[in-house]
């Protein structure tokens, strides 16, 4: 039979607005809907029932769904940086001059060279990839490799900008409900009485879902909470707002569509709420199921539940003659909606039996009800023509056939338990109602251990609507394939998952090879992994495999459901975090000085720190010499504003850090500085820095620049996870202070040039100690700290007087040749006293006696973050690499990374290596080339000679040194 008009009704639509038009493109074709209108509505009102291509096999497929469960039809959508893919027509609204693209098909949808895959079908099961793309194994990289690459995915990315904006929004209520029908408005009006902030949630533009069409009474019950809710003062409501995942302690993420695919608004296209709740109600509904019949995924195969919507909704007759098979009550609605819509309408019940009001309601009105009927195929190619009629607990021989453009199937509801599993709510199996529902026992729990979700209505599994809105429904009997026992010809043709053509038979192909387990199931065959993330197909499935293992559907379990619900942009997610925002550019006070002076710059992270300043005519290299000799001789200053402080304070603060570092912070006298090394749990070195003790309770950790927000975070870990009962705060000030090192022989005369109260004698403050007090005028904390080796002071002032104090420095030691330095001059003399820097050194599998530093490891103390770790036997063997120093013997530097070869080759041919230069540098204080390296056994071996191969095939050679290259007694520190 042909799909002819008219589709759009002469009446009904309760969501459109038929005095304005709307038109839209469609693969060039101009079409027409209504105001109001979806694009699956528009499309299906023009007479376009066939809206994409199955991913697998390019099979055709039309809209099964009229909400966020739709599978099949997915466009592109709209041009340049405005084009997105796989925009799915049942929940997109229709906007002025949209322009539609069909995906997953070539030349064209309605010539689909792809789809010769449908006849290939026996050659590609589930699985086959596992199997086919393996041998010859040098296939792989230039054949199977490039196709499937090629193949994969149904739409195009994107590749202009996104020229819209979008935004993110923060929110804290007592009571959240997701869901704005009944239950959801009954539940936020009892929230609401009790007192407290409450929220409402809904992601349809109306409110109350399909009740007001389900139900007589429907609409009015809505209308009266939805005035009720309206007058109170302490609860929202939002529309087109979809919440998208739930995690724990009561955060929920929501994104609200504003101005979706309409930039003519001036406004943000979409808003992603981030939203602690107290407590948080799932009142989210249910889905209905299909059913898995022969051909069930010919485009006119629908849920009954999206027929009735497009008709009530819309105002659109997806066809003519319309057969309904169930094996449920509620599916009559849709034949009795369609009968008075004018058309033609035949039930099929696999049900021996079917006596419940709407059954005998539809029966009042001549619809024709064949009771313990199935159907045994369908008949069509890009459109339903007709349906094969059978007896349900047969094998599918035909009893009749039924001429018709539209199959509406219900195979019963499951309630939407996303939300509710996505933080670990669990579920129990209904056999009564056939379906998954939240466990009321074992909900969430949030921050107090307690309970802090819950479902009602739908989503805990009561279909039933109460009051005068129940109605007697019979009891729903599970189908999970029709016929019953359909044989394997029938059920290669059943389809599961529709995107990713999964049919039964691939179910029952990875049963058979051992995937007993769903998770396995769902990878083998692909089943519930499409953009529909499984909502049509998931429960079918399991039941599919609980009968093939003959156990039980509980046994079995379900898949994992993960955020979000629906798919989100990236753009959404992003909000403003792009471009330049994308990483914010961090600055430290003195940031506009540095470039007034002819900085040079060096990314450090998220900052930008001098690497040099050059002068007149200097390259980086001159500079950087220059530097170093001016701290060396006289006196420098480094802008270390970066540097992390992480303040740590409570009554086991000292306990904490001792955990924390691998020595003693809890001994740490007050006023007094101790040098610290960070373990990962590993027991790898992964930060190290100065700890400074300000109190009885508090303590002053420094971190290297890139890794204050990453050890902060670390700390808080260890806090929240593990030692929650600790009582200890910490927070991360590194902006609050700027810090200036002063560094050179002449530090301390020049330091002592300014007013201030401070004592700066070698007695008063001696070497990893620390004052407060005022110089210049400005509060300021003194440590005294080395990292470049010379007598040097660290002073740290508010974030607000660093530009202040760093300019007065500057005019006090012209007289001194004071001089600024960056971050190279830094490394090379911290390189030239044998400092280890986090980064060069380390490589995420260092331990600190790697490079010497077993000192820095406390042997009082039975524990620390890493310790067990270090005590492995390969952390102990001997055969490790260790930090040593290098000379090069023809005074050229060795280049960092260079490996040191050894005798003997490994086995894929090339030379064993025996240790790598870690950092090099030429030092213009010593005049010749020095660097570090880790090399095997290093410490033992002072005056051997490695080779270094370079990749021109020159060979450099370098003498195995101490690394401590320079005043190796330390004299220098005190000036």
């Amino acid at each position: 039979m042909t799909h002819t008009p008219p589709f759009r009704l002469a009446r009904g639509g309760r969501l459109i607005d038929r005095a304005f038009q709307i038109p839209f493109r469609f693969d060039g074709r101009y079409l027409r809907g209504l105001r109001g209108d979806t694009l699956a509505s528009a499309m299906l009102a023009s007479g376009q029932m066939l809206m994409g291509r199955s991913f697998k096999y390019h099979r055709p497929r039309g809209p099964v769904a009229s909400g966020a469960e739709e599978p099949n039809a997915l466009f592109g959508l709209g041009q340049g940086g405005r084009f997105e893919p796989n925009q799915r027509a049942t929940t997109t609204a229709l906007v002025p001059g949209m322009i539609l693209r069909s995906q997953n098909c070539w030349p064209s949808l309605d010539a689909d060279i792809g789809a010769v895959n449908n006849w290939l079908s026996p050659m590609l099961p589930a699985g086959f990839y596992y199997k086919t793309f393996i041998h010859p194994r040098p296939f792989w990289k230039h054949l199977f490799e490039p196709i499937i690459r090629r193949s994969a995915g149904l739409g195009r990315a994107p590749t202009d900008p996104d020229p819209d904006r979008y935004e993110q929004a923060y929110a804290l209520y007592d009571t959240v409900v997701v869901g704005g029908g009944i239950a959801g408005l009954t539940a936020a009006r009892e929230a609401a009485e009790k007192g407290g902030k409450v929220l409402v949630l809904e992601q349809n533009p109306v409110w109350g879902g399909r009740t007001p069409v389900d139900h007589k009474a429907g609409e009015a019950t809505i209308q009266a909470l939805l005035d009720d809710l309206r007058g109170r003062a302490n609860v929202t409501l939002r529309r087109n707002t979809m919440a998208t995942g739930l995690y724990d302690h009561g955060y929920l993420l929501a994104r609200e569509a504003l101005a979706d695919h309409d930039p003519n608004q001036g406004i943000p296209r979409q808003r992603l709420w981030r939203i602690r709740a107290g407590h948080i109600v799932t009142a989210t509904g249910a889905l209905e199921r299909p059913l898995a019949f022969a051909c069930n995924d010919v485009p006119g195969v629908m849920l009954a539940s999206a027929v009735r919507d497009f008709i009530v909704d819309y105002g659109v007759a997806p066809g003519q003659r319309i057969v309904v098979v169930t094996n449920n009550d509620d599916a009559y609605r849709t034949a009795l909606i369609a009968q008075e819509a004018r058309l033609d309408v035949t039930v099929l019940d696999a049900r021996d039996s079917a006596d419940g009001d709407l059954p005998q309601a539809a029966r009042a009105q001549n619809i024709t009800v064949l009771t313990g009927s199935a159907i045994a195929k369908v008949t069509g190619g890009r459109h339903v023509e007709s349906v094969a009629v059978c007896d349900q607990k047969g094998e599918g021989k035909h009893t009749g056939t039924i001429d018709c453009d539209v199959v509406a199937m219900s195979g019963g509801w499951s309630p939407i338990v996303h939300l509710y599993s996505h933080c670990g709510g669990k579920l129990l199996w209904d056999e009564a109602q056939a379906m998954f529902r939240p466990d009321p026992d074992r909900p969430p729990l949030g921050a107090d251990g307690r309970g802090n979700v819950t479902a009602t209505g739908a989503a805990s599994g009561d279909l039933r609507c109460a009051g005068d809105l129940e109605r007697a429904e019979g009891a729903t009997m599970p189908v999970w394939c029709m016929p019953a026992n359909a044989p394997y010809k029938l059920r290669a043709k059943m389809w599961l998952d529709y995107q990713n053509d999964v049919k039964v038979t691939d179910v029952l192909l990875a049963a058979r090879e051992g995937y007993a387990s769903v998770e396995h199931t769902k990878r083998y065959t692909t089943l519930g992994m499409a953009t529909d993330q499984g909502k049509v197909s998931n429960i079918n499935g399991l039941a599919i495999l609980s009968d093939a293992l003959n156990q039980p559907i509980p046994q079995t379990g379900t898949t994992t459901f993960r955020p979000p619900y629906t798919p989100l942009t990236l753009a959404t997610i992003a909000a403003d975090a792009r471009g330049e925002a994308f990483q914010p550019l961090r600055k430290t006070p003195l940031h506009a000085w540095h470039e007034r002076h002819g900085v040079s710059w060096e990314p450090v992270g998220q900052w930008r720190r001098p690497y040099c300043y050059p002068r007149g005519d200097e390259d980086r290299h001159a500079a950087v010499n220059r530097e170093i000799l001016a701290v060396r001789n006289s006196v420098g200053t480094l802008d270390a504003s970066t540097l992390g402080k992480i303040l740590v304070k409570g009554p086991d603060a000292g306990k904490f850090l001792d955990m924390m570092y691998t020595n003693m912070m809890s001994s740490l006298p007050v006023g007094k500085c101790r040098y610290g090394l960070m373990c990962s749990e590993n027991g790898f070195l992964m930060d190290d820095g100065v700890v400074a003790r300000l109190t009885e309770d508090t303590w002053l950790c420094h971190t290297t620049t890139g890794g204050a927000d990453r050890i902060h975070g670390h700390m808080e870990d260890w806090l929240q996870c593990e030692w929650w009962d600790w009582q200890v705060y910490t927070a991360n000030v590194t902006e609050q202070y700027a810090q200036i090192a002063v560094a050179g022989p002449k530090a301390r005369d020049l330091l002592e040039r300014l007013p201030g109260s401070i004592d700066l004698s070698q007695q008063a403050l001696p070497f990893m100690q620390w004052v407060e007090g005022d110089i210049a005028g400005m509060p300021a904390r003194i440590y005294r700290i080395s990292f470049s080796g010379e007598l040097s002071y660290e002073i740290a002032v508010p974030a607000g007087r660093g530009l202040e104090l760093w300019e007065r420095l500057q005019e006090a030691g012209r007289d001194l040749g004071i001089t600024p330095y960056g971050t190279e001059a830094m490394h090379v003399m911290r390189a030239e006293k044998g400092f280890i820097m986090i980064g060069d050194e380390t490589d995420g599998t260092i331990i600190p006696q790697d490079l010497g530093l077993g000192w820095a490891i406390s042997k009082k103390k039975s524990d620390y973050i890493g310790k067990r770790a270090q005590s492995r036997s390969h952390m102990k063997d001997g055969a490790r690499w260790q930090l040593v120093g290098l000379e090069s013997l023809d005074d050229r530097v060795i280049p960092d990374g260079a490996l040191a070869v050894d005798e003997g080759t490994n086995p894929n041919g090339q030379r064993k290596t025996q240790g790598r230069v870690t950092s090099s540098y030429h030092s213009p204080t010593l005049g010749r080339p020095i660097a570090m390296a880790l090399v095997r056994h290093g410490t033992g071996r002072m005056g051997q000679v490695l080779e270094f191969p370079l990749p021109s095939g020159e060979v450099l050679k370098g003498r195995i040194c101490d690394p401590v290259f320079y005043d190796k007694e330390g004299a220098r520190l005190n000036g």
